[in-house]
């Protein structure tokens, strides 16, 4: 069996995430994201909530509650109002979809590798366990 360096371990990562680039669930977040910078709306909106942000912070620095409640409610009225644009909508339903592609990548590998290290111990996939595992199992008798 081969043996690889960390080096060519992560080479070949990144051969993946050039791969992942060039998905169709990537290069639908590419656009709606251009989408979402072009959308005068939608940067306004996130400009009023960076400015009502630090005036937050303010008000919390100088304890006063009643105006920081006040910001805080035109903060979340705000960011309901850009959740509504469609476009937004969409981003986060693409967001989710490429979240979903990664964890496949991700659980994927993790899997084979466990599946790999228990095929290279003699162990059993289906019960989960390496060889050595089994073989500490087996030996374990009463021995009185």
């Amino acid at each position: 069996m081969a043996e690889y360096t960390r080096k060519q371990v992560l080479d070949e990562a990144k051969k993946i995430a050039e791969m992942l680039t060039n998905t169709e669930e990537i290069e639908r977040f590419k656009q709606v994201e251009a989408k979402i910078n072009e959308n005068q709306k939608v940067q306004k909106l996130i400009q009023k909530i960076k400015t009502l942000q630090k005036q937050a912070v303010n008000f919390q620095a100088y304890g006063k509650q009643e105006a920081l409640k006040k910001v805080d409610e035109e903060i979340n009225r705000l960011q309901n109002e850009i959740d509504d644009i469609p476009v937004v909508q969409e981003f986060k339903e693409i967001q989710v979809l490429v979240n979903e592609v990664l964890q496949l990548v991700s659980g994927t590998i993790s899997r084979e590798l466990t599946n790999n290290i228990i095929e290279s111990t003699g162990g059993d996939i289906l019960s989960g366990e390496t060889g050595s595992k089994a073989k500490n199992k087996a030996g374990s008798g009463c021995a009185h």
